[in-house]
């Protein structure tokens, strides 16, 4: 069984460094891969809402629009659609251009309820782009 160099019998090879110098490359490839990718926090210009609310003195007074499971539509407690199957919901449209046209800086919060049907809220959103609402969220 001569006494070669290689140490082979005893499986012991002593600290290697040509795989390690591949995990280091592997990483630093994976690394380099990656900072490609990093996207730039300011790339998008949203406009933040300032924590005081409005810039000017008059107090922000948000509209909320309400949709019930059977499809009725209620602004701030009060009903605004004569039945479920109006989808044209007028009263609604002339109620948000008159608020539109008095203080375009009101926010809406449309607020549907849990099992209330998607086609409503898609009404609903119609009307608020007809009546040219500016500052639309959910709640």
């Amino acid at each position: 069984m001569g006494g070669g160099g290689g140490g082979g019998e005893e499986g012991d090879f002593g600290f290697q460094i040509a795989p390690m110098v591949d995990v280091v490359f592997v990483l630093l490839l994976f690394f380099m891969a990656l900072a490609g990718e990093k996207t730039n926090e300011g790339f998008f210009q949203i406009a933040l809402p300032s924590p005081s609310g409005a810039t000017n003195d008059k107090p922000v007074v948000p509209i909320v629009i309400d949709i019930d499971a059977l499809g009725n539509v209620f602004v701030n407690s009060q009903q605004m659609s004569a039945s479920p199957k109006d989808r044209d919901l007028k009263q609604l449209q002339e109620k948000l251009t008159d608020a539109v046209k008095t203080s375009p800086e009101d926010p809406v919060i449309v607020r549907p309820a849990l099992d209330a049907r998607h086609e409503r809220v898609v009404d609903v959103l119609n009307v608020c782009r007809l009546a040219h609402v500016q500052k639309l969220s959910f709640g």
